[in-house]
């Protein structure tokens, strides 16, 4: 299957404070470790297409250990430079970020050394206010910051 036919779905999560905060997730491995600004994201992962939020939602729970409750709001789709369409969904919640805890996957570091290394899917876990989570977050998924603040 190539990239542009590909789907993800996941969860924006934002609790109400003096200013909202939105939760963002720093992707594990030796391709992220040292960018910050730009490099984070919603919790999400491939999902079909005719199970988006049930997908979202186990892919939020895979990625941070937290269980997501509704409702969730449907936010616009938007599209990665690869084609991927990404689906995101918003729901108010807050969670204790010291017991998160994300799944892991496998891959050969370094590069064609033959050596298989795991490293967590999220190595890091944050709240954010609106202008931070626009900064950290990663650019294709802007929009599902702006839309929810538009709500």
């Amino acid at each position: 299957m190539a990239r542009r036919d590909e789907i993800s779905a996941g969860l924006l999560a934002y609790r109400g404070r003096s200013e909202p905060e939105f939760l963002l997730a720093h992707p594990g491995g030796p391709y992220w470790a040292r960018r910050d600004d730009g490099a984070w994201t919603i919790p999400k992962g491939l999902v079909r297409p005719d199970d988006l939020l049930t997908g979202a939602l186990r892919e939020f729970r895979e990625e941070t250990g937290f269980t997501a409750q509704g409702p969730f709001v449907p936010l616009k789709p938007v599209r990665q430079r690869s084609g991927k369409t990404v689906h995101g969904f918003a729901f108010e919640g807050d969670f204790d970020l010291t017991s998160f805890s994300s799944n892991k996957f496998e891959m050969e570091w370094p590069p064609r050394s033959g050596k298989l290394r795991t490293f967590p899917e999220i190595d890091r876990i944050g709240w954010f206010d609106g202008r931070h989570a626009l900064q950290k977050l990663i650019a294709y998924q802007r929009p599902f910051l702006t839309e929810l603040a538009a709500r």
